[in-house]
């Protein structure tokens, strides 16, 4: 049976993905958990291994014609234990937060203890959540970052872990804009005798680039996402220390997923491979100095930023200071009308809901792959705040969003069809 004919193309779906294309190329993307991947990535990600199904492992499957995914699943396994210097890695997760249920079912058991930074402060949902199966079927206790510095207190961590003796202690956040440095929880994993788990999904280029603290050595176990810093297609990975590989593949597969996608895992490949070229370094650098220079500009700007500024790749922002009126919702629905992609997102301590919000949150990843600098991240701090400030005055966001579309046409990301 023929595929459709030219003539019956999907055209309505095909002329949304140009549109989403156009929108992509023509404005600021500042999504902190997004970026662009290359175009070798997603030719992995629209190959032909979307076609096979692939239960199990390299030279464990549970279906023929695996020698082709066997290769390539085990070099993806290969370059990614190379790139962070981990014992065993699990390339199948389908997402960051599948990999993290994955790590919980095999490690821990259900009703243990487990203690994580709190969603409102910067945590992940995965990190218990009580609207989240992590926090459903485990007993999360949550800590929270100071209420003067707005950064993680290790004492306060020592003392809660210490009180309620966790199983597992999850390090990692989702907008938390500071160093996490490795070592403070391993020492504390290791006076309560817990096991320790480091979420690096918003993080992992910026390790791998030497931007950031390895946390390989002092884990566990380490989650991430490939599709943030990482620069890679959409999915997870697990990487532990030998003593845990079994324990973690079985908790995966048969546990929690079925057959891997194996397109996504070529993909991944992929990009390991582009992470552990001398460039890469030269790139999680950069995504770094843009956020400085953009988390600078915004405070002259008049907005502040959450624990002061940023030693990532992203920032949340308090608009309270610049407009005591301006919630996150309202500034990420006006912002779009300027081209200006970012998100809402609470600041800790918020008086606003979490569907409100009084922050946005903003990374620059993607921009960093355009190509922009420190210049332009003064730029896009002003396309902000003009925004914001005249967000009443449809010919005044418009006006930026010409500027925004202009300034994108210099720093192309894809110049042929992607």
């Amino acid at each position: 049976m023929p595929w459709p004919s030219e003539t019956q193309r999907d055209t309505e779906v095909f002329g949304l993905i140009d549109k989403e294309r156009e929108r992509q190329c023509t404005g600021l993307q500042l999504i902190a958990s997004e970026n662009f991947t290359s175009p070798d990535v997603m030719e992995a990600t629209g190959s032909v291994l979307t076609n096979k199904y692939a239960e199990g492992y390299p030279g464990k499957r549970y279906y023929g014609g695996n020698a082709v995914v066997d290769d390539i699943e085990a070099i993806a396994i290969d370059r990614v234990k190379k790139l962070f210097g981990a014992d065993h890695a699990n390339v199948q997760p389908h997402s960051g937060a599948s990999a993290n249920m994955a790590v919980y079912l095999g490690l821990i058991k259900p009703g243990d203890t487990v203690l994580g930074l709190s969603l409102d402060h910067g945590g992940h949902l995965t990190h218990g959540s009580p609207v989240n199966a992590s926090g459903i079927l485990y007993n999360f206790q949550s800590f929270r970052v100071g209420a003067t510095d707005e950064r993680l207190d290790f004492d306060q961590i020592r003392e809660l872990a210490i009180k309620h003796k966790p199983k597992m202690i999850v390090a990692g956040t989702t907008s938390y804009p500071r160093r996490l440095e490795p070592q403070p929880f391993r020492a504390i994993a290791d006076e309560v005798g817990a096991l320790m788990m480091f979420d690096i999904a918003h993080i992992a280029g910026l390790v791998a680039g030497g931007a950031h603290p390895n946390p390989v050595p002092y884990a566990d176990v380490v989650t991430f996402t490939t599709h943030k810093t990482l620069r890679g297609p959409r999915g997870g990975c697990i990487l532990t220390t030998a003593a845990h590989a079994a324990a973690i593949d079985k908790a995966v597969f048969p546990g929690s997923q079925g057959g891997p996608l194996e397109h996504a895992v070529a993909a991944k490949a992929v990009a390991f491979h582009e992470a552990m070229q001398p460039s890469f370094k030269d790139y999680a650098q950069q995504i770094v100095k843009n956020a400085s220079a953009l988390a600078e500009a915004m405070s002259r700007q008049g907005f502040r930023l959450v624990s002061g500024g940023t030693d990532t790749h992203m920032m949340v922002v308090d608009l309270q200071p610049f407009d005591a009126e301006l919630t996150g919702k309202e500034s990420q629905l006006i912002l779009d009308e300027a081209g200006i992609t970012l998100n809402k997102n609470n600041i800790p301590n918020d008086p606003r809901s979490p569907f409100v919000t009084s922050g946005v949150r903003i990374g620059t990843p993607s921009v960093t792959t355009q190509g922009m600098k420190e210049p332009e991240m003064a730029l896009i701090a002003e396309y902000i705040a003009t925004t914001l400030r005249n967000r009443a005055n449809p010919a005044a966001v418009a006006e930026v969003r010409a500027k925004v579309a202009a300034l994108c046409a210099k720093f192309p990301v894809y110049t042929k069809r992607a």
